[in-house]
């Protein structure tokens, strides 16, 4: 897995050569607006040439490995993004509040004693 951060230095070559090698990238500590260079890869723009897939990333075609995969991370605990990049990722909360365990334990609980009333 390759990780990096949309500050670091060179990040567009380490997100071609993933691309190309079909390797797993991690985009980790997104804010709340995302690289416009990713949209063509968010909205899976993706052209067939002969046996190949192929992206375009700014100015130029990126061969696009078959088991490549993209994760975007983010920090905040309430990100909100445009409703077109919502709907062409699937976004999980990881977040884990009191009465939201309370909530999975008592269901748990309910489950194996009194599975008549789950």
């Amino acid at each position: 897995m390759i990780i990096i951060q949309l500050s670091q230095k060179g990040w567009p070559k380490k997100l071609e050569l993933a691309l190309g090698n079909g390797s797993v990238m991690m985009i980790e500590a997104l804010g709340s607006e995302i690289d416009a260079v990713l949209d063509p890869l968010l909205s899976r723009s993706f052209t067939k040439k002969g046996k190949n897939t192929f992206v375009k990333l700014g100015a130029e075609d990126c061969e696009v490995g078959n088991s490549f995969k993209l994760y975007l991370q983010s920090k905040m605990q309430n990100p909100h993004y445009k409703p077109e990049i919502a709907a062409q990722c699937t976004i999980i909360n990881f977040i884990v509040t009191e009465s939201g365990l309370e909530d999975q334990f008592l269901a748990e609980v309910v489950r194996l004693e009194k599975p008549d009333l789950e």
